[in-house]
């Protein structure tokens, strides 16, 4: 995977924190985790501010932090396509990615389970298997949703199955 990254993905995730704990939802230690992914989340955020790529807003959805939610969106000739963004922390987590849903866009790409699950399958779950416990929640959207959006959402626009968001 990493030939195909891009040199300016690769340049962002290594800037990205990585992670030191292996806690999952369930383990005491969760706390510290989820401290962790918060700084490698804003510290996410303040790359894509530098680099004017701000594509998404995310919070925890409950105060164990095992719920998340939020919008992404895709700019694609001037015009800003918004998608609702949500997914739950796996029990196995980190060990087992997340998996992150785009419900409206639910059967409207084969690249997707149900649920409106964005299929990570061939290129990302490997490489976040390598890097257990290393990546997280900002590694996910990174390495992950950025790359499906850019590979899916213009094709569908150019199918007339997604709109722009009015401005």
């Amino acid at each position: 995977c990493r030939q195909r990254m891009d040199v300016g993905t690769r340049s962002t995730v290594s800037r990205i924190p990585l992670l030191t704990s292996r806690a999952g939802p369930r383990d005491e230690e969760w706390v510290e985790r989820l401290k962790e992914e918060y700084q490698a989340l804003i510290r996410y955020v303040e790359i894509n501010k530098e680099q004017d790529n701000d594509w998404f807003k995310l919070e925890a959805a409950n105060k164990l932090g095992t719920r998340w939610q939020g919008k992404c969106w895709y700019i694609h000739n001037y015009l800003k396509y918004e998608f609702d963004l949500q997914f739950e922390i796996p029990v196995t987590y980190p060990t087992t990615a997340i998996e992150m849903q785009l419900p409206e866009l639910e059967g409207k790409t084969p690249k997707m389970y149900r649920g409106g699950k964005i299929c990570l399958t061939v290129h990302f779950k490997p490489l976040w298997a390598k890097n257990v416990p290393h990546f997280g929640i900002a590694h996910g959207l990174a390495l992950g949703l950025g790359p499906w959006l850019a590979a899916e959402i213009p094709q569908l626009i150019e199918k007339g199955l997604v709109t722009p968001v009015q401005q």
